[in-house]
């Protein structure tokens, strides 16, 4: 490859790739669902299931990402076109880009419509709103700012702007700036919140619902929940890690990195479990999944709680930051192609798009009020962009991306941006043959006809 830089620039160390994608893996859903589904499937015996999944599958299809990204120097969808071309595939690999990055847009516009309510909740915890609330009072509550679409498209505005001004600053000035602080900013919140639940009382029930290793409950289901969250946890399959991947410098070990961001990924999982359950259970609470221990139970939780209001506020601005992080992911890949591809300024790039998922996020704001009637397959606009995204294009994208690395690229280039030992060259390349398309294709099945 002649072009050895971005033209939208480089990251100024590994480290900051590190925080970078380790930002856009850790979103709202890493710090509920994992440690719940942790707890219901075993503990301490579904971890190792889970750390497995993500060594055999979720680690090898980020080291395809972040290599072919690096190769190119170019978004994803020129990224996967010229890489192909350089090993005498054909060109059509470059759908892969463009389903990936249709699929980060998509999931932008519901994503934004949650980090408003995010949003809404730290005001809210910082005016005392909850303070005292019953769960009742709290369910009430949450359903009724679903109801109000003006507030939740304030809301909405809001979270998209912010996005939209950290991406339009370019990789820098915006993104690596903001990673900068809000990486930080987010493990030094969790860990103050973390000391928080350890006074509560219920830390040892915490721990135990989480580390405990129950092998009754470890079943091919579990094996299944592992398997799928080690691929969705690492913001796979949507050309965010390849548009990363782009800006990281030659002489960076792309094994060792992307290791980090695995480890880190699953270390803050597990401490948010830690700082959370504690809580739950000390008030008395089921530890229940979804929105509903966000948005309901943890709030009600604070607000009973010695010092809750305070740690309330910094619970939902750890979600915010989290929130943020992964949304400004979701958008850079299609700001770059934009960029590269009809030479657009970075910042008209980046406000031209971010018209287009607000526009798209109102009407899945509006699933829970005015478009309530509207449905694709049965399923709210918001409801049925989450299910396409998680459960088809995403999870089709891994696979697509496994076999281009593994079928497609020439070992010679592979063997060139990975640097591995030949013996961990070979397992990678099994893996992208057959380890990983074959278990993403079984996630895809179970997705889409869900086990009864």
């Amino acid at each position: 490859m002649k072009n050895k830089t971005s033209i939208q620039g480089s990251w100024a160390s590994r480290w900051i790739f590190i925080l970078a994608a380790t930002g856009s893996a850790v979103g709202l859903g890493n710090i509920w669902k994992f440690p719940y589904i942790t707890g219901e499937n075993g503990g301490g015996a579904f971890v190792l299931v889970y750390l497995a999944c993500i060594l055999l599958v979720g680690i090898p299809i980020m080291m395809a990402e972040v290599f072919i990204g690096r190769r190119a120097r170019k978004n994803p969808i020129n990224a996967l076109t010229d890489v192909a071309e350089e090993s005498e595939g054909i060109k059509a690999w470059g759908i892969i880009g463009i389903m990936g990055m249709l699929s980060g847009v998509l999931i932008f516009s519901f994503y934004s419509v949650v980090g408003g309510w995010v949003l809404h909740y730290i005001k809210i915890m910082v005016t005392g709103e909850m303070m005292g609330i019953s769960s009742e009072d709290a369910g009430a509550a949450f359903s009724a700012l679903l109801g109000e679409p003006i507030t939740l498209l304030g809301w909405h505005t809001l979270f998209s702007i912010m996005t939209v001004f950290v991406v339009a600053a370019g990789i820098n000035k915006g993104i690596e700036t903001a990673t900068r602080i809000m990486m930080p900013a987010l493990f030094v919140l969790l860990f103050i919140l973390l000391g928080y639940a350890m006074t509560t009382g219920g830390f040892t029930q915490g721990w135990n619902f989480m580390f405990e290793f129950d092998f009754s409950k470890l079943t091919w289901n579990s094996a299944l929940v592992a398997l799928g969250h080690s691929f969705f946890t690492l913001s796979l399959g949507m050309g965010t890690i390849m548009a990363y991947g782009s800006y990281m410098t030659k002489d960076a070990s792309i094994g060792k990195t992307v290791l980090a961001i695995g480890a880190l990924d699953t270390l803050v999982a597990l401490v948010a479990g830690l700082a959370i359950f504690p809580i739950i259970f000390s008030n008395g609470m089921n530890p229940g999944a979804g929105p509903g221990l966000m948005f309901i139970s943890l709030p009600v939780a604070f607000g009973q709680m010695p010092f809750g209001q305070l740690f309330g506020i910094l619970f939902f601005v750890l979600i915010g930051v989290a929130a943020w992080t992964s949304a400004i992911s979701l958008l850079e890949p299609t700001v770059a192609f934009l960029v590269e591809r009809f030479k657009m300024k970075r910042i008209n790039a980046a406000i031209a798009l971010g018209v287009v998922v607000w526009g798209l996020g109102i009407a899945c704001l509006g699933s829970f009020n005015f478009m309530s009637d509207v449905t694709f397959f049965g399923k709210n606009t918001f409801d049925f962009l989450d299910y396409i995204t998680a459960n088809i294009m995403l999870p089709l994208g891994g696979i697509l991306i496994a076999l281009f690395a593994g079928w497609i690229v020439k070992d010679k280039f592979a063997q060139d941006e990975l640097q591995l030992p030949a013996g961990i060259y070979t397992l990678w390349n099994f893996s992208m043959k057959f380890t990983a398309p074959i278990a993403v294709a079984i996630v895809l099945y179970f997705l889409i006809n869900p086990m009864k």
